[in-house]
């Protein structure tokens, strides 16, 4: 029986793309912080002329799919970070946005083989949000970790061809 599991151990040989939502920057920003400190105490190259680490940002969360697949699609990155905020208003724009933005990430997940990892806040208000942010707890930590986890195991799994 084989067994897969990606390994932190690993996680220094990824080269990975983050891509950030500008919208509720102040979520987002706190977000791709978390995030960075994370990949940097895992043996990640954070500087500013690291040749692992790629940074885009995008409008908003509805535009992360479409980066996302282009740099899916170049072939440098082993897995990627779509950070995101999407806030509740007075509108159905939430539902809308929320649902475009998560299954075209899943898409883009599945049509190229690369992992995303979603670290798309979706909450109510914007206190919940900066909750998830860095209130209570940062969020784009464990993003970072679901990164270099998933990145390590798709080295592990055998190719088909």
């Amino acid at each position: 029986m084989a067994t897969f599991e990606g390994r932190f151990s690993e996680a220094s040989k990824l080269r990975i793309a983050v891509v950030v939502a500008r919208f509720n920057d102040l979520v987002t920003g706190k977000l791709l912080a978390g995030c960075l400190d994370c990949l940097s105490r895992h043996g990640i190259d954070t500087s500013e002329n690291s040749s692992q680490l790629d940074l885009a940002w995008v409008p908003g969360s509805f535009e992360l799919p479409i980066i996302s697949q282009s740099l899916a699609q170049s072939g440098r990155y082993q897995v990627i970070i779509a950070l995101g905020a999407i806030i509740r208003g007075d509108t159905p724009h939430f539902d809308v946005v929320v649902s475009q933005t998560s299954k075209g990430i899943a898409n883009v997940t599945l049509q190229t083989g690369v992992p995303i990892i979603f670290g798309v806040l979706t909450t109510d208000t914007m206190q919940q949000a900066l909750e998830r942010a860095g209130i209570k707890s940062n969020l784009g930590w464990n993003y970072a970790l679901q990164a270099l986890e998933m990145g390590s195991l798709m080295k592990e799994i055998p190719s088909t061809n």
